[in-house]
C-alpha cells in the first residue's frame, strides 16, 4: 500500500501594486527629494546674505566691481576716499590736488558736481555728460567693446598697449589727445580744459572691474589713468539713495520689498515642476497604436472624387488631374526627363504610337472638354495612349 501526498496549493499573491510595493520602488526618490530640500533651505538661512552688485564701486568684490583696482592704487600709496554724495566730493576738493573718478551720477546733481574744480575722469555713457565735459562729444552710435589699440600719444595710454574698450564714441576739441579708434572717433579722449584741469573721458568702464582688470592692458590702463599719485575722490552711486527720487509710495520699488528668499522659492518651484512632470511622464508608458475604424478603399475614394466633380461641373479640375497623372507616367516611360516640355513630350509620344502630332498635344495641353461626354472621351484617349506605351 502506498501513501502518496500532494503539496498545498500555492498562495495567491495580488498583482496589482500595493503601498508597500510603490514605498519600496520610490522611497530612493523621496530621500533623495528631501535631501535636496534641506540643503536648499540651509543655504537660504544660514549662507551670507549679498546685495547687489555694483557697477564700478571700489568696495564691490563682485565681477562687477572695481575693489581689486582700489585695492592695488592704495598698495601703490595712492589715496582712495569712497564718496558717495556732491557734497562729500566738494569736501573732499577743498584741500586741493585731488582726481575726481567720476563712475556713477544716479540721484547726483551734475550741475552742483561741475563747479568742484580740479582734474576729472569721468567713465562710461552717463547722463550728465554734456554738463560735466561740455567740450567732448558724442557720436550717435556706440561702438563694440572689445580689446583695441591705443595709436595714440597719450603716455597712459601708449604705456598699457591694448585694452578692453569701447562703448561711447567721443571726439574732443582741438589738442585733445585721442586714444584707442572707434568709428569716425575714440574710445577716450583727454583734453586741458580752459581753467587749466585736465578732463579724461572714457566711453567704457569694463576695463576696470574685478572681471576684466587682469585681461590684457586694462590694470595699466586703469592704474596709470588714476594713480597719479595724488588722492582720488572716487564718487558712487548713492548707498541711501533719497526716497523721493525712488519709486513706490516709501521710496521702495517691488523688488526692494521682496524677501532674500523669493528666488530660492522660485527655484525651488521650477524644480518640484520639472520632477512632477518627469515622474507623471514616465507613468504614461510607450506610444499605442490604434487601428483606423473604416478602412476606404482607393477605388471608393476616387469614385467619391469623381462624383465631386461631376455634382460641381468641374470639369476643368478634373481634366487637369487626369493629364497631370498621364503625364507624370508617360514622361519615364518614354525616357525624358522630369522637367522635360510640352513640345519635347508630344514629340517623343507622338512617334512611339504613329499619331497625329497635333491630337497628342490637344489631349494633353488642350483646352478643358465643354460637357461630360467630351471628359469622357479624353479619360478614354488618355487611358489608351498609357496602354500602347506600356505594350509597346
Amino acid at each position: 500500500m502506498s501513501l502518496s501526498t500532494s503539496a498545498p496549493p500555492a498562495a495567491s499573491a495580488p498583482t496589482s501594486p500595493t503601498a508597500r510595493s510603490t514605498w519600496r520602488a520610490g522611497r530612493m526618490i523621496v530621500v533623495l527629494g528631501l535631501v535636496v530640500v534641506l540643503f536648499a533651505a540651509a543655504a537660504v538661512l544660514f549662507g551670507p546674505q549679498r546685495g547687489p552688485s555694483r557697477f564700478l564701486d571700489p568696495a564691490d568684490t563682485s565681477l562687477a566691481g572695481s575693489k581689486a583696482l582700489a585695492e592695488l592704487l592704495r598698495a601703490r600709496g595712492v589715496q582712495v576716499d569712497r564718496v558717495d554724495s556732491v557734497e562729500a566730493a566738494a569736501g573732499k576738493a577743498a584741500d586741493g590736488g585731488r582726481l575726481l573718478l567720476v563712475t556713477d551720477l544716479t540721484y547726483l546733481d551734475e550741475h552742483r558736481l561741475a563747479q568742484i574744480p580740479g582734474d576729472r575722469l569721468i567713465v562710461g555713457d552717463l547722463p550728465g555728460l554734456d554738463v560735466l565735459a561740455p567740450e567732448a562729444r558724442t557720436l550717435r552710435e556706440p561702438s563694440r567693446v572689445r580689446s583695441r589699440d591705443p595709436e595714440c600719444g597719450l603716455p597712459a595710454a601708449t604705456r598699457a598697449g591694448s585694452a578692453y574698450v569701447g562703448g561711447l564714441v567721443l571726439t574732443g576739441p582741438p589738442g585733445t589727445a585721442a586714444c584707442y579708434p572707434a568709428g569716425e572717433g575714440h574710445s577716450l579722449v583727454s583734453y586741458r580744459t580752459p581753467d587749466g584741469a585736465t578732463t579724461t573721458v572714457v566711453g567704457d568702464g569694463a576695463f576696470m572691474t574685478n572681471l576684466r582688470l587682469p585681461e590684457d592692458g586694462n590694470a595699466a590702463l586703469a592704474l596709470n589713468l588714476v594713480g597719479t599719485g595724488r588722492p582720488v575722490t572716487w564718487l558712487v552711486r548713492p548707498d541711501n539713495p533719497p526716497p523721493l527720487d525712488l519709486p513706490g509710495s516709501e521710496g521702495k520699488s517691488m523688488y526692494d520689498l521682496m524677501p532674500p528668499s523669493i528666488p530660492w522659492a522660485l527655484l525651488m518651484a521650477c524644480l518640484t515642476v520639472v520632477l512632477v512632470a518627469f515622474w507623471r511622464g514616465r507613468r504614461l508608458g510607450p506610444v499605442v497604436t490604434e487601428k483606423l475604424p473604416v478602412i476606404v478603399r482607393a477605388a471608393e475614394t476616387v469614385e467619391g472624387r469623381g462624383r465631386l466633380y461631376r455634382a460641381r461641373k468641374a470639369r476643368q479640375r478634373a481634366a487637369d488631374s487626369l493629364r497631370a497623372g498621364t503625364i507624370d507616367r508617360l514622361t519615364p516611360r518614354l525616357g525624358l526627363a522630369q522637367g522635360a516640355g510640352p513640345h519635347e513630350l508630344v514629340a517623343a509620344l507622338a512617334a512611339r504610337i504613329a499619331d497625329d502630332p497635333q491630337v497628342v498635344g490637344a489631349a494633353l495641353y488642350g483646352p478643358p472638354p465643354a460637357d461630360d461626354a467630351g471628359l469622357v472621351a479624353l479619360a478614354g484617349y488618355l487611358d489608351s495612349i498609357e496602354r500602347q506605351v506600356s505594350e509597346l
